[in-house]
């Protein structure tokens, strides 16, 4: 299974993408080196915008230059991005629908020992609140380069979501398409939703729970806003419940958004896997997961609470 940064592909699309639309222009916080817009920089130095540690200046101007008809990309890390630069997000580029994408890295706990400063578990709840931003979680690197191709052809805001760590490619995925869900593995029992790097946890438990018999179906949600309510409802309809997974908060993000749809159109069993009301803390990226029960055996366990078995 091969493994990918998702910033690297992030980086390495940026450029290819630059060579064919020249109104694309890039703008960065100190941070090129680890977003890896650093390969756009140095492809297209007359593009590329460093504005240091002053992420609210960044997004400020990024709405200065999508109202001259420019697509501007914005990256940093995900916590400064959506936490520091709230403001200026939602009152300038939201409130205008400006073409601005938010390409933010190091995600999650995952980002592992640059500890609770740096961990970004709210980012999704707080671009969630906001109207016209459109939210997308890829679950490895070829999604993420699907993601910001359909990015740059969506108008509007996009906030997209990558981690830090290298994720292996999800084997069995069909063709990205903004807001649409799609099933890696089907099943009548229970359904499994994730996003992110979640997908494959969500995977490695549905083969475990396959073994033990139970049937499960896997879906991939990589797109939170527009949200797929109509795969949601079909699974509340047609599984005995279902098991909602993320590398985020269980209030505010993919957890809330099924909650929701399930709640208004076909109420059914619903168990979270996510970070519940804690903040992060430094320590080694596998250990984290384990520690906030985001691992597949944590799914199996909830999976098997809700379908009544020891």
């Amino acid at each position: 299974m091969e493994l990918l940064y998702q910033r690297d592909i992030y980086g390495k699309t940026l450029v290819e993408l630059g060579k064919t639309n020249k109104d694309i222009v890039v703008l960065d916080a100190d941070l090129s080196g680890s977003t890896r817009t650093s390969f756009f920089a140095k492809e297209f130095p007359n593009r590329f915008f460093n504005f240091g540690v002053a992420e609210q200046n960044m997004m400020a101007t990024a709405a200065g230059l999508a109202s001259c008809g420019k697509t501007v990309h914005c990256s940093t890390f995900a916590i400064f991005a959506t936490g520091r630069a709230w403001d200026q997000i939602r009152n300038t580029i939201c409130f205008n629908n400006f073409n601005i994408k938010i390409v933010a890295s190091h995600a999650g706990i995952t980002v592992g020992p640059d500890g609770s400063s740096h961990h970004a578990i709210e980012d999704i709840a707080l671009m969630r609140d906001i109207p016209n931003m459109t939210i997308i979680v890829p679950c490895d690197g070829p999604e993420t380069k699907q993601a910001v191709e359909a990015c740059v052809k969506h108008p509007g805001p996009v906030y997209i979501r990558l981690g830090r760590l290298k994720v292996p490619t999800i084997e069995g995925k069909s063709g990205f398409k903004l807001g649409k869900a799609y099933v890696l593995e089907e099943g009548k029992d229970i359904t499994l939703i994730a996003c992110g790097i979640m997908v494959e946890q969500a995977m490695e438990a549905a083969s475990v729970l396959n073994k033990q018999g139970l049937s499960c179906r896997v879906i991939n949600m990589h797109t939170i806003r527009p949200l797929d309510t109509s795969i949601i409802i079909q699974s509340a309809r047609s599984t005995r419940g279902i098991v909602v997974c993320e590398e985020h908060m269980v209030t505010g993000g993919l957890a809330s958004a099924v909650d929701d749809v399930v709640l208004e159109n076909f109420p059914c069993r619903v168990e979270r896997i996510g970070i519940r009301n804690r903040f992060g803390q430094s320590g080694e990226s596998q250990e984290l997961l384990k520690e906030y029960n985001l691992t597949a055996r944590d799914i199996v366990k909830q999976a098997k609470k809700l379908l009544g078995k020891n």
